[in-house]
């Protein structure tokens, strides 16, 4: 989701179009994990989650001016138990006429949002609630707990009046009966809007039916057959004309239709007619990253609506204007937010981080170059305040979700080291790609997706969740240095920025040598204190120039580098690392391991960009066969049973 609340959240608003309006958040100061309503009280969620709902259909009559709608909005439904009455949400200042269960017009009681209808069903016992309903949903100045439901407003760059919902993330309820559940997801909806025939209506899933009736009004008729959470259904209504294309992504059965409904403004469509163009690229990319579009035998799309961004709205996006970063961020839900929810509004993470980091994800391949400054910039944002975790604590905080500067950047942030930390992006990837799968159709936490990384990669990230995604701060790094010799020692030491809540971070980091004559080397250092000391051996003759984390993966903040003459080597068991080796150097590429413990260890072999290639463990008078690499030269880096770890280069030369 991209909304502003004072400042830009949860999308990426620039400057051609910047000025469209805002969707205001709410406020609401309750201070408990939550994923269910925020109006309801705990008695009568624990009464909504007596049912699971299988679908949801709408039949509404709308315009382009008004906020006013009437119709109808069914729940089908299954009981979870025996169960006497149902309770389902919808706003209080809207009128319902009838309510009807299986057909049967009913009576029913409302408190405020909360109405509750008989529906005395068995468990297992299937049933249909249907509500006829009218009336103008609330707006974020006459609703006290805000909202933004459904808005009406004129666009200020293109003049042409709309009409759109946005629920994300309690707003559902403002303008159709629903349980806002985000564990409860619908088998599938159904959305038909009747409009006036000078406009055009979209919504989630495949335009089955344009009908006119010959009275002035056309009815759209929309069908999803997926599985879709209670906030990402969606209408949108506006004089549009329709703009198509289409995505073929590599292994892709068919074609994926691109459906616009865009300003039928004539100036429109040529001013973004390219930016629309390229969703097919980020969908052809994001379909290799991430795995198949989840809704490719449906549609992907856009309708268009004045706010400074956009919103994932499951196959049919709400976007206020065309940027390669907006567009890209909110295809990407469609995996990250659409296919896979956050479980709860503090897991928001699990949508906004992903989204947020496969805007970086598309500028590293489709614009090479750009990627850089992009995370530098992400970075800056979080590191202009010193504190703040990922986690959301008050997840009925709406400002709080959707905040820009941790939900979003650091949430991404924090992908990106994830992806340092596994060393390899096929493996890391393919990860992504199995955890799509083993969730899809379905909601996860935070955590969820920490467990799945570690058994698909065997990295243990327990540490890494603890300091950035419950913790707060960041490290300020600093580092000294000794040249003796050929061989270097190092003591790299970090301060953190709110110390008393994350004391220590031990993630590894890059050091970036430059060396005379020679190419530069990065190595990473595995970090366990925050004062930590290394022995560098064969390094050759250093310049005293250096660059911490020269490839921005870590939000990191740098001290000081020096250079310190009582730096000696080995200052940890000297005897274990002076003699340690891999011999011949230069080689053809086969290699013995001389002179270490008597028991086992692990060799890293590395390239000199710090790219890890292989992992191997290895025994003294070992025999190691690397004969497949490229000549050239290459780290190695010992990490021995005491803890300590040796590093060197060591040439290939056939």
């Amino acid at each position: 989701m991209k909304i502003l609340f004072s400042i830009l959240l949860s999308f990426v608003a620039y400057s051609l179009h910047a000025q469209e309006s805002a969707v205001h958040c709410s406020k609401r100061d309750h201070r408990i994990p939550h994923s269910k309503s925020a109006t309801l009280t705990v008695a009568q969620i624990a009464e909504t989650e007596k049912y699971d709902v299988h679908f949801y259909q709408l039949d509404l009559t709308m315009n382009n001016i008004s906020t006013h709608v009437s119709g109808t909005g069914s729940i089908h439904a299954t009981a979870k138990q025996a169960m006497d009455s149902a309770l389902f949400e919808l706003f209080s200042s809207l009128t319902i006429t009838q309510v009807r269960v299986n057909n049967i017009p009913v009576g029913y009681s409302r408190v405020l949002s909360a109405v509750k209808v008989p529906v005395n069903a068995q468990a297992n016992q299937s049933f249909i609630i249907d509500v006829d309903y009218d009336g103008t949903p609330p707006t974020a100045q006459s609703n006290p707990l805000g909202g933004s439901g459904m808005t009406a407003a004129s666009s200020p760059s293109w003049g042409n009046k709309v009409v759109w919902s946005l629920s994300e993330p309690f707003s559902a309820f403002e303008w159709f009966p629903c349980k806002q559940s985000l564990t409860d997801k619908a088998d599938s909806c159904a959305v038909s809007i009747t409009v006036p025939d000078s406009c055009k209506a979209g919504s989630n899933g495949l335009l089955e039916h344009v009908t006119p009736l010959g009275n002035g009004f056309t009815r759209y008729d929309w069908k999803h057959r997926h599985p879709i959470d209670y906030y990402l259904i969606s209408v949108s209504v506006a004089k549009y004309i329709e703009y198509n294309v289409y995505a073929n992504p590599v292994g892709a059965p068919n074609p994926i239709l691109i459906q616009n409904y865009i300003y039928d403004n004539p100036g429109t469509l040529p001013n973004f007619q390219a930016d629309i163009d390229e969703t097919a690229a980020f969908i052809e990319l994001y379909y290799d990253l991430y795995g198949p579009y989840p809704f490719e035998d449906e549609k992907y799309g856009h309708c268009m609506a004045p706010i400074s961004g956009g919103m994932e709205h499951q196959t049919m996006t709400t976007q206020g204007f065309f940027e390669k970063s907006l567009t890209s961020h909110e295809l990407a839900h469609q995996w990250w937010g659409d296919n896979v929810t956050c479980a709860s509004w503090c897991d928001i993470w699990l949508n906004e981080g992903f989204a947020s980091y496969s805007e970086y994800l598309m500028l590293e391949h489709l614009y090479p170059g750009q990627q850089g400054p992009k995370m530098q910039q992400v970075h800056n944002s979080v590191m202009s305040q010193v504190g703040g975790s990922v986690w959301v604590l008050d997840s009925l905080n709406e400002s709080r979700i959707f905040d820009g500067r941790l939900t979003y950047d650091k949430g991404s942030g924090i992908i990106h080291s994830m992806r340092y930390m596994v060393n390899n992006d096929n493996l890391f990837f393919d990860a992504l790609r199995a955890f799509q799968v083993a969730y899809k159709d379905s909601t996860a936490t935070g955590i969820q997706f920490k467990l799945f990384l570690e058994n698909f990669t065997g990295v243990d990230f327990t540490p890494f969740f603890n300091q950035w995604y419950f913790g707060e701060g960041y490290p300020i790094y600093s580092l000294k240095w000794n040249q003796i010799g050929n061989d270097v020692a190092i003591e790299i030491s970090h301060i953190p920025s709110m110390q008393l809540i994350t004391p220590t971070f031990t993630n590894p980091i890059d050091i970036r040598f430059v060396r005379q004559g020679q190419a530069d080397t990065i190595i990473r250092f595995d970090i366990h204190s925050n004062q930590d000391q290394f022995s560098l051996y064969n390094l050759g003759t250093l310049t005293g120039t250096f660059s911490i984390d020269p490839n921005n993966w870590i939000m990191n903040h740098v001290g000081t580098i020096s250079q310190d003459p009582n730096l000696v080597l080995g200052l940890q068991s000297l005897e274990l690392t002076q003699n340690l080796g891999v011999y011949p150097n230069p080689s053809d590429g086969n290699f013995v391991v001389k002179n270490g413990p008597k028991d086992s260890f692990t060799l890293q072999v590395m390239d000199m960009s710090g790219k890890l290639i292989s992992t191997q463990t290895v025994t003294n008078e070992q025999s190691i066969r690397l004969s497949d690499l490229c000549n050239g030269t290459y780290i190695f880096s010992f990490s021995l049973p005491n803890g300590q770890r040796k590093t060197m280069l060591h040439e290939i030369k056939k």
